[in-house]
């Protein structure tokens, strides 16, 4: 990677100087590198070094996605104290999406398919493969980003298989990558302490690595914003790196700011300094990671914009709907146009470019 020591000479926070000194050098930054990031007063200088990282990767340009999310159901057999999206049989929020509901919303020109929802106590892991199948015979264009690592477990369970032949089974149905929700923060303390019945991180790890194993590309996540520390943050990391260099599976990583919903895990939103702090964190410690996404749905278009200068290089995509994000109070739309993506990155100075899922390029603006 090519890094111009000359550019950071004036950077106020001697942590970061001592950054910049390393990728001048092309040293892997640490954990203390992370911390260091994270705790820095000099905002900008984070997003400068956070920046250069990212042009360095992938130049001018910013990533988008013509795509929909579709959450089949909010019905859950597990609870876990952060979400305000699950629900049980018979709550007056509870729903379910007939096949026909599902198909619907595929048939318009997209090419990205987003499936996440809950872990639905009676259908079957059938359901899901005909899922899959009957979306790819409404939009056969369409690529299928589908099922978190927590509901790969799930059907493993229902269907009494392994991971193995669950990953089998829905690639034969139509899957072409996995998302990658479910991993929270990989830290024992807050899992006790806000999702015990929910996998650890040695269980998403594993499934994403048998994945990758299968020639799956997936992606990552991280939930901040509620009681996990700075250390949790960058020690979560620190672990994805790892298994990024075992594998090269990941396509992107995505900071995923907590929602505070109704909950009252905590009194307030993380701040939008933190969450530029932690995009850009996320970009100078995963240097194995192709992309870093600003995910617009949770920060809000605006922030996603400052993001595009914080390491960031893709805001996802149109998107269409997003219960998850919504149910838990969440402000920003549902949706947003092809053309209001396309002006959001030119108004910051990039370059848009339209993606599959895959990340192969299908429109350069």
């Amino acid at each position: 990677m090519s890094f111009d020591r000359s550019e950071f000479r004036n950077l106020d926070d001697p942590a970061l100087d001592r950054i910049a000194d390393k990728l001048a050098a092309g040293e892997r930054l640490d954990r203390e590198d992370g911390l260091a990031v994270l705790a820095s007063e000099d905002v900008i200088g984070t997003g400068r070094l956070a920046n250069a990282v990212k042009e360095a990767k992938s130049g001018p340009y910013a990533f988008f996605v013509l795509n929909r999310q579709i959450n089949p159901t909010n019905i859950c057999v597990i609870s876990c104290k952060f979400c305000d999206y699950a629900a049980k049989a018979g709550d007056d929020d509870a729903y379910e999406m007939t096949m026909e509901d599902i198909v619907e919303k595929v048939r318009e020109p997209i090419h990205e398919v987003h499936l996440v929802g809950g872990l639905h106590p009676t259908w079957p892991f059938e359901y899901y493969e005909e899922m899959l199948r009957a979306i790819r015979r409404a939009n056969p264009v369409a690529q299928i980003k589908a099922f978190t690592a927590v509901e790969i477990e799930f059907f493993a369970k229902i269907a009494k298989i392994s991971v193995e032949e669950v990953l089998d089974r829905l690639v034969a149905a139509g899957l072409d990558t996995m998302p990658g929700g479910g991993a929270e923060v990989f830290s024992e303390r807050v899992r006790e302490a806000l999702y015990r019945e929910k996998m650890g991180a040695r269980e998403w790890l594993d499934i994403h690595r048998a994945a990758h194993g299968k020639g799956i590309r997936t992606n990552a996540t991280l939930l901040y914003g509620h009681i996990e520390t700075h250390e949790e943050r960058i020690d979560h990391l620190m672990i994805l790196r790892d298994l990024q260099d075992d594998t090269g599976g990941f396509y992107s990583f995505i900071p995923l700011e907590f929602q505070l919903g109704y909950t009252n895990l905590v009194a307030r939103q993380a701040t939008a300094l933190d969450g530029l702090k932690t995009i850009a964190a996320s970009r100078l410690i995963l240097d194995n990671f192709p992309h870093i996404k600003a995910y617009w749905v949770m920060i809000g278009p605006k922030m996603a914009q400052v993001a595009l200068s914080f390491g960031a290089d893709d805001v996802d995509g149109t998107v269409k709907e997003e219960r998850i994000t919504k149910m838990a109070g969440g402000e920003s739309e549902q949706a947003l146009s092809d053309n209001e993506l396309i002006r959001l990155i030119r108004e910051t100075g990039r370059e848009p470019v339209e993606r599959d899922t895959l990340y192969n390029i299908i429109k350069a603006y």
